[in-house]
């Protein structure tokens, strides 16, 4: 089994324990979170590297004494003994490291816009937004997130025809990224009286959230409107002109926010929404300059592609990208999705992992 080369990961390392000597480090605070970030992975990559080095070093030394007819018998059985431990530790630790080489998606840790709109299937699509808000927000309390929302629009039948929420905490984003696509559903209306089985869609973007250092908007690219709010809310509602609508005129993108009273707070959730997609929109153009090269064992991510379906009779989940099937609907439905999110990252750790063996022969 090779090792593969530290040299250009141990000198990283070497760089930014320089730069984080220097006095002016922490002036610009988002740049020493970033690096101080890179500093810790580097430091795990190497002492991974480095206990792998050791382990196969023992391996070999243990192997030339049990090779050696002069080797005593006490000696001979403690390296058998030794090795019943090393020779399974070395295959996971040679993962492991080629794990951390792998270059890490730079939007993992970010915090994250969930954008969830009712699809075909009228008002069974808008109830099955609504639950599927419940689930991510379910799930997100059992992680210790934060869910905030940021606008929604409900239906008539008590669902949403969209909604829209911030979750932020530690790698949301790296969490929750290959949830964007079409779900389906197929189960009965309460209002079926026949028991037809009915099937209908909702669509769920999963959006990390940009900076302005990630996107630059001027603000004569913009069309700001407000109106009064509409729905529930009470006086505060209903007589302020707090709703506020925001077109990117370059792009034709349009945001609106209405959750908050103060039309400050909507604005700036609004901004935060466009932020996130136009830094989507460059993302998308980057990646379609390689889509050839770039399409993952589970998937595009693509909200037009279906990737999961939420069959309610047979109380079944599938996923379509990995072949992951569970018969825990209920459950699920409640947020425990744990498994199933292990389970696509396990799928895209497969993928890194080959394409990094693959680069890895192309520069032998």
């Amino acid at each position: 089994m090779d090792i593969p080369a530290i040299a250009p990961f141990a000198k990283r390392l070497a760089e930014i324990d320089a730069l984080m000597q220097a006095t002016d480090f922490y002036s610009d605070q988002r740049r020493a979170a970033e690096l101080g970030r890179e500093h810790q992975k580097l430091t795990e990559l190497v002492g991974l590297h480095e206990k792998l080095t050791q382990t196969a070093a023992a391996i070999k030394e243990h192997e030339a004494l049990l090779a050696d007819p002069a080797t005593d018998a006490d000696l001979r059985t403690l390296a058998e003994e030794e090795l019943v431990t090393l020779r399974p530790e070395l295959p996971k630790l040679h993962e492991q490291v080629m794990v951390a080489m792998c270059p890490p998606d730079p939007a993992d840790a970010r915090n994250t816009i969930v954008e969830i709109r009712a699809g075909t299937g009228g008002d069974e699509a808008s109830l099955f937004a609504s639950e599927m808000a419940r689930l991510y927000t379910r799930y997100a309390e059992t992680r210790g997130w934060k869910v905030e929302p940021l606008d929604s629009s409900p239906s008539e039948a008590g669902g949403f025809k969209d909604v829209t929420f911030l979750v932020t905490g530690d790698d949301v984003y790296r969490t929750l990224k290959w949830e964007s696509g079409v779900h389906r559903v197929q189960r009965v209306p309460a209002t079926e009286a026949n028991g037809r089985i009915h099937t209908s869609t909702v669509t769920v973007a999963v959006l990390p959230e940009a900076e302005e250092v990630d996107i630059q908007i001027s603000p004569d690219e913009l069309e700001i409107t407000v109106a009064r709010a509409s729905g529930p809310g009470g006086q505060g509602v209903n007589t302020t002109d707090s709703a506020v609508q925001i077109i990117h005129k370059p792009t034709g993108l349009i945001v609106k926010c209405a959750d908050e009273r103060s039309q400050l707070k909507n604005k700036a959730k609004a901004l935060k929404v466009l932020r996130a997609r136009l830094l989507e929109r460059k993302q998308d153009e980057e990646a379609a300059k390689y889509s050839a090269q770039r399409k993952a064992q589970i998937g595009t991510g693509d909200r037009s592609e279906r990737i999961r379906t939420y069959n309610f009779p047979q109380s079944r989940l599938t996923d379509h990208r990995i072949g992951f099937t569970s018969h825990n609907l209920p459950n699920i439905m409640e947020g425990q999705i744990e498994e199933l999110l292990v389970a696509l990252g396990e799928a895209e750790k497969v993928e890194k992992l080959k394409k990094l063996a693959e680069k890895s022969e192309a520069a032998n």
